[in-house]
């Protein structure tokens, strides 16, 4: 009893201790400390008196009449870094900010509803928009001002004139922000258009053309800078080349597949894209690597390694894989959300970049006598200088191309460079590295998981598959409450938010998909479950769209539905392909019909920029053209159906099963001693077949 009450003061003594470090270390503590989120954590040692957003802390500014100051940012983004260093750590800031406003910060990641609304509010106001994201509303939360980055002088006098204004001119203000609100939700509102017949192949085609006007056929991609990698487009342009038979369609995304895999975007060392490139030609990039981006690029070089059976493709895949599983794979078997774009350099000096760059003079001495090989592959000249002594590795000629300049074999010039490359990331890995955002979301690892499901489909890694298990138990187990609905958010044990509609729309998309490769009914009943949840509670019936926040969240100044395609599809436009495909697998639903009206009620802006919903361009595929479900029954049904599905079908349901199913699909058709395989559309089958090749034959 004495010993344990000993260490019991013992440990008093420690923590108390280590209170008191703490106090010295930290001249400034708010209540961000309380947070799990990275972004968040970052900012509570500021002096800025911080709060999360929380419905208490409108309630709060209401009470005392002072102005929201919202900021806006995530932990990977630099010109974050860089604001809270010039602005938000200065004391004399600080004090303006704490006297005048309530000031809080929001890591978008956590919060897409929040930032959704207040980015389309900078952008009515100003015209551009972006991150850090700094925003001045009401004390009920609607906006009058905004910007996004900010030098600390401009700043200050930014507040100062803000606070003046409200206090001596509050109706003015008031009356701004009242319309402003207004306009928000005006451009939020989606017609439900009943009358409409539904877009055609050739009104496709059309749209298509248009969009050939913006593709950059030399150096892939759009022509512009920045350059963003899109995977969405490339993925539908690559349905739709196949689809239709346009081969200078599917030449364009051949171009633009082999020039990010060449760029300096594409990190050549130790795997997995970066989030955009700054330049036209895919080189320098921004170098926050991101989960999301790099799930939908696996999913993305996985299909069309399918198609084309390009080496380079299955590379990116194989390497991409191995970044997540090195850099952002938790024990728990989640992904976390980010590297950050600045690290260290050799000055102990936070700099964009450092951890990826490599001088001439390092990679001379590191290289020795292969120097001359790996200068010309990776371009260590003019084509690939970036700034002062910095070099980004960047290709821009094939292997067959470099072999035949040094009088080698592909096979030999292949194993110099990844020899060359291994040391690179050996060295490499002695640099300080870039800081991770531990957080794990559930809408990026629904994309991861059906990169995973995807790269095992169609490279054929069994390595893949346990993978994406591990991954899909985790979301089953932390992310699914026992009502079945979503968390949004996870970090050592902890959830806090609920999950949006992206959340639900990218897992039921990933446990569909998974049930395609194993045929473990498991993922399929998870992936209804969580459908008909999302119809329950996001289903908006006037407009017969899906709002991103659930009826059983907090009202912010509207209840957003997203309909663009952006980085990431929307989450309106894969929850309208989730519902296509249950409905030929639950026909007796009403799924079907709720997909045909939502592709409605946006197709009427397909024709001026068809990018921009390049996600629902796939529906209009299907729902011109034949979709197939294809059933397969019989004892090797794991292995026809694994035959099957390495074929890029995408216009394809694949459902399996040893003997008769309580799915429509597999009732009352097994043949014993037999393994069939059925291809049917709208549940009318063609006779069965006994091998992969007929099978694939009748599609």
């Amino acid at each position: 009893m004495k010993k344990t009450v000993f260490f019991i003061l013992i440990t008093i003594a420690a923590l108390s201790c280590k209170q008191k470090s703490d106090e010295v270390t930290h001249k400034h503590t708010n209540a961000l400390i309380h947070e799990t989120s990275p972004y968040l954590l970052q900012h509570a040692h500021n002096p800025v008196n911080w709060e999360a957003w929380s419905p208490e802390v409108l309630e709060k500014a209401q009470k005392e009449d002072k102005l929201l100051l919202i900021s806006i940012g995530y932990a990977a983004c630099h010109w974050c870094h860089v604001m809270e260093k010039e602005c938000f750590e200065d004391e004399q800031v600080a004090e303006i900010m704490n006297e005048h406003f309530i000031n809080i910060k929001i890591d978008r990641e956590e919060r897409p509803d929040v930032d959704q609304i207040y980015m389309d509010a900078i952008q009515m106001i100003s015209g551009q928009g972006g991150w850090p994201l700094n925003i001045v509303a009401l004390p009920d939360g609607r906006p009058f001002w905004g910007a996004t980055y900010v030098p600390k002088d401009n700043w200050i006098k930014s507040l100062e004139q803000l606070a003046e204004l409200y206090q001596k001119d509050k109706p003015r203000i008031t009356q701004y922000a009242s319309d402003l609100a207004n306009g928000l939700q005006a451009i939020n509102l989606v017609e439900n258009d009943k009358d409409s017949e539904l877009y055609s192949l050739e009104q496709l085609d059309s749209a298509v053309q248009h969009w050939t006007q913006y593709f950059d056929t030399y150096l892939g991609g759009h022509k512009r800078a920045p350059k963003f990698m899109m995977p969405n487009n490339w993925g539908f342009l690559l349905h739709y080349a196949t689809a239709v038979d346009k081969p200078e369609i599917m030449e364009f995304v051949d171009t633009t597949l082999t020039r990010m895999a060449y760029g300096g975007v594409y990190d050549h060392v130790g795997g997995g894209f970066s989030r955009y490139a700054v330049d036209v030609k895919w080189h320098v990039p921004h170098f926050e690597k991101m989960l999301y981006d790099n799930g939908q690029l696996t999913s993305l070089y996985a299909k069309a390694y399918a198609v084309t059976k390009n080496n380079l493709y299955k590379d990116v895949v194989t390497e991409t894989i191995a970044f997540v599983q090195e850099e952002l794979l938790d024990e728990s078997g989640g992904f976390h959300s980010s590297l950050d774009a600045d690290s260290l350099d050799e000055n102990e000096k936070l700099e964009e970049g450092a951890y990826y760059v490599w001088t001439k003079e390092e990679l001379t001495r590191l290289l020795k006598d292969d120097f001359g090989l790996f200068q010309a592959y990776f371009n260590i000249d003019s084509y690939g200088h970036w700034e002062e002594e910095n070099y980004v590795l960047i290709r821009d000629k094939s292997d067959e191309e470099i072999a035949e300049k040094f009088q080698m074999t592909v096979p030999e010039l292949r194993a110099k460079i990844n020899e060359n490359l291994v040391l690179l990331k050996k060295e490499r890995n002695k640099r300080s590295r870039p800081r991770l955002d531990d957080k794990i979301l559930t809408s990026w690892n629904g994309l991861m998981l059906k990169g995973l499901v995807d790269a095992y489909r169609y490279v054929g890694n069994e390595d893949y598959l346990d993978l994406a298990l591990k991954n899909a138990a985790f979301i089953e187990r932390e992310m699914i409450k026992e009502d079945g609905s979503l968390y949004r958010n996870h970090k050592e044990g902890k959830s806090s938010i609920n999950a949006f509609l992206d959340d639900y729309a990218t897992v039921i998309d990933a446990y569909f998909s998974l049930y395609e490769v194993t045929f473990d009914e498991k993922w399929l009943d998870l992936a209804k479950s969580l459908l008909d949840y999302s119809k329950a509670h996001f289903f908006d019936g006037a407009s017969e769209m899906f709002f991103y926040t659930s009826d059983e969240d907090q009202s912010l100044i509207r209840r957003t539905i997203e309909v663009d395609d952006n980085v990431i599809s929307s989450s309106n436009s894969m929850m309208a392909i989730n519902l296509y495909k249950f409905h030929k697998l639950y026909p007796d639903e009403i799924y079907g019909t709720l997909s045909t009206q939502m592709l409605k009620n946006v197709q009427k802006d397909f024709d001026r920029r068809a990018q921009g919903f390049s996600n629902w361009l796939h529906l209009v595929l299907f729902q011109n053209q034949n979709f197939y479900e294809i059933a397969v029954l019989g004892e090797d049904y794991q292995l026809m159906g694994q035959q099957i599905s390495k074929e890029y079908v995408p216009n394809s349901v694949l459902v399996g099963s040893p003997k008769d199913s309580s799915l429509e699909l597999l009732k009352n058709r097994t043949v014993p001693e037999k393994t069939l395989a059925y291809v049917c559309i709208e549940g009318a089958c063609k006779l069965p077949v006994t091998s992969t090749e007929k099978a694939l034959e009748q599609l």
